[in-house]
């Protein structure tokens, strides 16, 4: 088994189970409350019946299975500069993290169950972007995990808003090329829509302050909602999703 396992709101007690904000069973207690007929007696508190002269019951904390479905940018911006295929391996990692727990591969032909690290190949990478996926990202079933270089145009934060009860954990890959551009006259094409223009070193002064503060902007907001992590195309991808919190060990 995988030594890692995704980080995640709740805190799983023993192997197969998180603790939840139900009251259940498990080896970690939760409060005290006043006894009720039908309570479990074995739960019942003596030590604080000794002193007060009142029944309370024991309550534990729940313990519940995780849930996570991954989604994996397809977009035309991840075919530079080698991201489509590090995205794939940080996806079999993030596969790998989440199983045992129940998991699913969303992507534009709907959600799909996946039982094996061995079925990262099913992670078939979305073609149509985080933006236009939004409406299948929204139904997504348990916590939502998101690969993507996060470049596409649009209301960045209206999207994770809207995506808040998936408490969505955004993994942002973008490639060396990207961050520090060569400091150089040339021409770029966008992608996505095929605009080309003649870019100087003021516009590339520019890119840089605009990325930098896209990346925080989508720190701060993903972080509030549920995770982030920022990794360089190339670079050890579990020791930088440790550093950044999105794996913790089992």
């Amino acid at each position: 088994m995988f030594r890692y396992r995704i980080r995640t709101s709740l805190r799983r007690p023993l192997p197969g189970g998180r603790k939840s904000r139900r009251a259940g069973e498990s080896l970690d207690f939760m409060e005290l409350r006043g006894y009720t007929p039908g309570d479990d007696p074995r739960f019942v508190d003596w030590k604080a019946y000794a002193r007060t002269g009142r029944l309370y019951t024991r309550v534990w904390e729940g313990e519940e299975r995780a849930r996570f479905t991954l989604w994996l940018d397809g977009s035309p911006s991840m075919d530079l500069h080698g991201k489509r295929a590090y995205a794939r391996e940080v996806a079999r990692v993030l596969l790998a993290a989440a199983l045992p727990d129940e998991t699913f591969a969303l992507d534009e032909s709907g959600p799909r169950r996946l039982r094996e690290p061995a079925e990262h190949a099913r992670l078939a990478p979305d073609p149509r972007g985080p933006m236009a996926a939004l409406g299948e990202l929204r139904r997504a079933r348990g916590q939502l995990v998101l690969v993507t270089d996060a470049l596409d145009e649009g209301d960045w934060a209206g999207f994770l808003r809207q995506l808040a009860p998936r408490r969505p954990i955004l993994v942002q890959v973008l490639a060396p090329e990207e961050l520090e551009p060569p400091p150089h006259e040339a021409e770029w094409r966008d992608v996505e829509t095929g605009t080309r223009v003649r870019v100087d070193r003021a516009a590339l002064a520019a890119w840089r302050v605009a990325l930098a503060a896209h990346l925080r902007a989508l720190h701060r907001m993903a972080a509030e909602q549920g995770g982030y992590a920022h990794l360089r195309v190339g670079e050890a991808i579990v020791p930088a999703l440790r550093r950044q919190g999105v794996l913790e060990w089992r």
